[in-house]
């Protein structure tokens, strides 16, 4: 054995500073990875996070930033693009496409349209620099894949699969890209890496075959992951006499077999409704959360955070499989909602939060024509709102909210019609008719369920001048005083101070054939050929 000398105190000083200086070294590399794991603060959040119609999301991580994806069917643009840092407070930054066919379908020709149909629950995917949205188009039997580098400005480069793969949600998995997809039967189709095509010679599998017995809804929007030694896919189940339920399957295989459990089911926030489908999310800090939707009646699908416990390799939510809420965020709180908004026209480009029904129209103008005004044109002619073009729409917000504009109808032609309308399948609206003796009329159509729709009310005006609109949403009365839940009151003014509600209410209700939540839509169009035009000066929406 070598003896060692004793160091001099000098150089025993200098030798701790050295060890002292190598500590401290590995700390520094060390503190990132210490980072990860704990989030510097945490906020409360209450959900919904916002009490407005966003369904079927889906959300990727990119460094710090989150984006989801939401259906908006036949509206256009379409499939919104929204952005977090927070994972509560989202911000319209983009959209996928402007408009998906320039067919019947989307100018509302023939008869045919895409109500209840369009762009649906779609998958969005990061993968080797490139963002990936996957979706079904119901009324072309289609699967579409759009790319972009940038998800935030684009542009988007698209395929079209001849294939419709309902609720396809992608894994990018050790060189493959996966798709799963249907409902009842989830079947696993796998495509070019890049997406561009089917993969020659791979035949579509049934991996999950749920159970037949007691469900009204059996496994549809799923979401895929491979996340350790697991493959997951989380789906939605809603058993008869039961609520919504999120169910999860694990496999150490892609092919199965899987075992399943229910990761979420139960009332929330006073209704029977349950929360269940969407995606889960991790963020940098090795927390995990879900954002489930609530079906809400006639405000639309809104989305709930739910926090996420990895139980014996199962990522249970809420509280138990509870839905909860308030929940507590492991991220700074950040940034604002913008999902709607209020206008007052002054821009030269439309704000994000607006969606055209159907196809934009070939003429209409913001600030060009008019400054600090919205112009819409009549674009041909249409028997009723429903089939008309043109029509611009905001998502409703609950628990109540009013929405207000103002309007000039001196554009109009006989046969004319300009207003602010409850748009859904059973929608009122209350507008300004110039009727063949040239006079205008303040309207309030009205139309049930199954119904045609018909003149509530009318009132012939004195001038040209402009018209102040408002409707006033009550979906979840907040007091005694709101009435029934899913109701809608419309009045007008002639002074912009002095509100007269009209004796009638409208009962809003959700329906499939549209699919959507209520929106508040301006429009404008003529059932002769003349040309109307007419011009609004705001759009104004709040809660209260």
């Amino acid at each position: 054995m070598t003896k060692q000398t004793p160091l001099s105190p000098l150089a025993a000083i200098i030798a701790k500073r050295q060890v002292s200086l190598v500590f401290a070294l590995s700390l520094l590399f060390l503190l990132p990875s210490c980072r990860q794991g704990a989030s510097p603060s945490s906020f409360t959040a209450v959900n919904p996070l916002t009490y407005t119609d966003i369904p079927d999301s889906d959300i990727i991580r990119v460094g710090e930033d989150y984006y989801m994806v939401s259906t908006t069917m036949y509206y256009c643009p379409g499939a919104p693009i929204m952005h977090s840092r927070d994972l509560v407070h989202w911000r319209i930054v983009n959209y996928v496409y402007d408009l998906l066919e320039d067919d019947d379908i989307y100018n509302m020709n023939n008869g045919r349209n895409a109500y209840g149909k369009g762009q649906w629950a779609t998958s969005l995917r990061y993968h080797d620099g490139l963002y990936y949205a996957l979706f079904i188009a119901n009324d072309q039997r289609k699967t579409y894949i759009y790319t972009t580098p940038d998800i935030q400005k684009g542009p988007w480069k698209r395929t079209v699969l001849d294939r419709p793969m309902h609720d396809g949600s992608m894994l990018f998995d050790n060189g493959h890209l996966y798709v799963i997809y249907g409902n009842g039967e989830l079947r696993l189709a796998e495509l070019e890496p890049d997406g561009s095509a089917f993969k020659a010679g791979v035949e579509d599998k049934v991996i999950i075959d749920s159970p037949k017995e007691g469900w009204m809804l059996r496994a549809e929007g799923a979401h895929m992951y491979h996340i350790g030694d697991w493959y997951y896919i989380i789906e939605i189940d809603w058993p008869r006499g039961g609520v919504r339920t999120a169910t999860a399957w694990r496999s150490h295989d892609i092919m199965g077999p899987y075992e399943s459990k229910v990761v979420l089911q139960g009332a929330f926030d006073s209704r029977g409704d349950g929360v269940a489908q969407g995606p889960i999310i991790d963020t940098r800090y090795g927390d995990w959360y879900a954002i489930q939707f609530q079906d809400h009646g006639a405000v639309g699908r809104i989305p709930t955070i739910q926090p996420v416990t990895w139980v014996d390799g199962w990522p249970i939510m809420g509280d138990d499989t509870v839905p909860m809420k308030e929940v507590t965020v492991n991220l700074p709180e950040s940034g604002e909602d913008y999902v709607w908004d209020n206008d007052e026209f002054d821009s030269t480009s439309l704000a994000l939060v607006w969606q055209w029904n159907h196809k934009a129209p070939q003429r209409w103008s913001l600030s060009s024509e008019r400054p600090g005004f919205l112009r819409l044109y009549s674009q041909g002619t249409a028997p009723s709102i429903d089939k008309a073009l043109g029509t611009l729409t905001q998502r409703t917000v609950g628990p109540r909210s009013i929405a207000e504009t103002a309007l000039d109808p001196s554009g109009l032609a006989p046969g004319g019609e300009a207003g602010l309308c409850a748009f859904q399948s059973i929608e009122g609206r209350i507008g300004v008719v110039r009727k063949d003796d040239a006079k205008l009329y303040l309207t309030l159509h009205g139309k049930g369920f199954r119904e045609e729709e018909k003149v509530i009310w009318e009132k012939p005006l004195e001038s040209e001048g402009t018209v102040y609109l408002r409707i006033r949403y009550v979906f979840t009365p907040v007091e005694e005083s709101d009435g029934p839940a899913d109701r809608a009151y419309f009045s007008y003014s002639l002074d912009g101070e002095n509100f007269e509600e009209v004796d009638y209410s409208l009962q809003m209700r959700f329906t499939l054939d549209y699919f959507t939540g209520y929106r508040s839509a301006l429009y404008c169009f003529s059932t002769s050929d003349r040309g109307s035009h007419a011009d609004f000066d705001f759009f104004h929406q709040k809660t209260y």
